[in-house]
């Protein structure tokens, strides 16, 4: 029982980390009810269509370049952090950065035709 004990503890701190932010910002968060406060809105405004209307196509481009530079990003910081690491080998070094650079060229590509098509500008 005693190699179980390890696992009982991170699934209890699991469980606290979880639980306890919320049972301790329900006991002590403020109840001051306001029209405001409780009115429902969507994007800031209050809405006034229905809510199974069409977006925009804008809207999910804006989405795709989103992922395309988040995608950029998280591949891009690890990748540097190893680079710089990578001092011994450098066959190694050279196809990672060329690897790298194809890697970027694609997503310069995406850009570009999104820029084209004119995904960046917003009316």
């Amino acid at each position: 029982m005693e190699a179980y004990f390890p696992i009982l503890m991170f699934v209890l701190v699991g469980v606290a980390v979880g639980v306890l932010p919320m049972a301790m910002g329900f006991v002590l968060a403020p109840r001051r009810p306001d029209p405001e406060k409780l009115s429902p809105y969507e994007c800031g405004f209050e809405a006034f269509e229905d809510a199974r209307m069409k977006f925009d196509v804008r809207y999910y481009l804006v989405a795709i370049l989103f992922i395309l530079f988040d995608l950029e990003i998280a591949f891009l910081v690890p990748w540097a952090v190893v680079f710089s690491d990578m001092v011994a080998v450098d066959s190694l070094k050279v196809f990672g950065f060329v690897e790298m650079l194809i890697f970027m060229g694609i997503l310069a590509l995406g850009d570009i035709y999104a820029w084209a098509k004119g995904a960046l500008e917003w009316e």
